[in-house]
C-alpha cells in the first residue's frame, strides 16, 4: 500500500475511532528521569499498521477529519520532578459561597431536620425531577469524622441513604482497617439526589447543590473531613489539581463563620473497584488518618 497522506489520515481516523485521543510515542522512555523524549515516528509506526491492516484501510472512506499530520504538536521535553515541600494544612481556602445563591434554602436552617426539609422540597435542581429518594445522610450526627462523597448511585436513591451498594461495602472495608465503624462517623455528598445513568453532575446542579453541604458540614461541625473522589475535593477546596495529585494530604476547609475544618482528599471507593491497584494508596491515606486522629482527638 502506498504511503501517501491520505493513507495517514486514514490511520489517524481508526485510531480516532477506537478511542485513541492522545498521541504518545513509540519508543518506551521513564518520565521520572531527565532525558529527551523518544521521537515519535509516524512513517513507522502508520506504515507498519498499513501493511498489518491495508484491507480495511483501503475500504473506509475518508472523511473530513480534524486529524492532521500538521496538527501533531512535537513532544516537549519533560523535566525531572523537583524536590517540592508537599501542601500541608494551611495552605488553602475553601471557595466561598457567590452572591447567586442568595435566598437559597440551605441559608435559613438551623437544624439537620430543617436542612432534610430543604432538600426534600428543594425547587431548583432538575435532578430532583428524576431521582427516587433525597439522599441525605447516615451515621452518627455527633460523630467528630464527615465523609462526604459525590452523588449517590442506584442502590443509594433506591435506599435512600448514601455509600449502601458495592461501593459502600468497600467504605465500611476501607474504614475497618484502621478500626472505625461506619455507625461512628457520618457520611453524605455533594448532590443528594442521583443523576440519571450515573452520569457526572453538570456545573450547575452543583452549585445549587453547594450550600446544602456547606450548611451540612456546618451543622455537622466534624474535626475532619474525609473527601472522596476529585469532585468533592474540586467542589469543597476549588482545587483545580486531580485527586492523584492531592491525595493523603491534609488541607483545610474554611466554613462561612470562618472557623476550619482539616480536610483529606482520597480516592472514591469505586475508583478502587475500577483500579484494585490503588487499595495500597488508599491504606496509605488511611494510616495518615490514623496518624491525625492520634494526635487531634482524645
Amino acid at each position: 500500500m502506498e504511503k501517501t497522506l491520505q493513507s495517514y489520515t486514514q490511520i489517524l481516523e481508526w485510531y480516532s475511532a477506537c478511542g485513541a485521543d492522545t498521541l504518545m510515542s513509540d519508543v518506551p522512555r521513564n518520565h521520572y528521569i531527565d532525558n529527551v523524549p523518544g521521537k515519535f515516528s509516524l512513517k513507522a509506526l502508520a506504515g507498519t499498521f498499513a501493511e498489518k491492516h491495508s484491507a480495511q484501510l483501503e475500504q473506509m472512506p475518508l472523511q473530513n477529519s480534524p486529524l492532521s499530520i500538521k496538527s501533531i504538536p512535537a513532544a516537549p521535553k519533560i523535566n525531572s520532578p523537583t524536590n517540592v515541600a508537599p501542601r500541608i494544612l494551611g495552605d488553602i481556602k475553601s471557595p466561598a459561597l457567590s452572591d447567586d445563591h442568595g435566598n437559597h434554602p440551605a441559608f435559613i436552617c438551623e437544624t439537620l431536620e430543617q436542612l432534610r426539609s430543604a432538600m426534600e422540597n428543594a425547587k431548583g435542581c432538575d435532578l430532583i425531577k428524576a431521582a427516587t429518594h433525597t439522599v441525605f445522610a447516615d451515621g452518627d450526627p455527633s460523630a467528630r469524622i464527615m465523609i462526604i462523597g459525590e452523588a449517590p448511585g442506584a442502590d443509594e436513591d433506591r435506599v435512600g441513604q448514601p455509600f449502601v451498594g458495592q461501593s459502600g461495602q468497600l467504605l465500611n472495608t476501607i474504614l475497618a482497617t484502621i478500626g472505625l465503624d461506619r455507625k461512628a462517623v457520618y457520611i453524605s455528598n455533594i448532590i443528594p439526589w442521583r443523576p440519571p445513568g450515573n452520569r457526572p453532575p453538570t456545573t450547575t446542579e452543583t452549585n445549587y447543590c453547594l450550600p446544602f453541604i456547606h450548611k451540612h458540614i456546618e451543622l455537622i461541625s466534624p474535626k475532619i473531613l474525609i473527601l472522596l473522589g476529585g469532585v468533592a475535593v474540586k467542589t469543597l477546596l476549588g482545587r483545580s489539581d486531580g485527586i492523584l495529585k492531592l491525595r493523603g494530604q491534609i488541607f483545610e476547609y474554611t466554613m462561612r463563620n470562618g472557623t476550619t475544618i482539616a480536610a483529606l482528599p482520597t480516592f472514591h471507593p469505586s475508583y478502587i473497584m475500577r483500579s484494585p491497584s490503588q487499595k495500597a494508596q488508599v491504606w496509605k491515606d488511611m494510616l495518615i488518618l490514623k496518624k491525625w486522629l492520634s494526635k487531634n482527638l482524645d
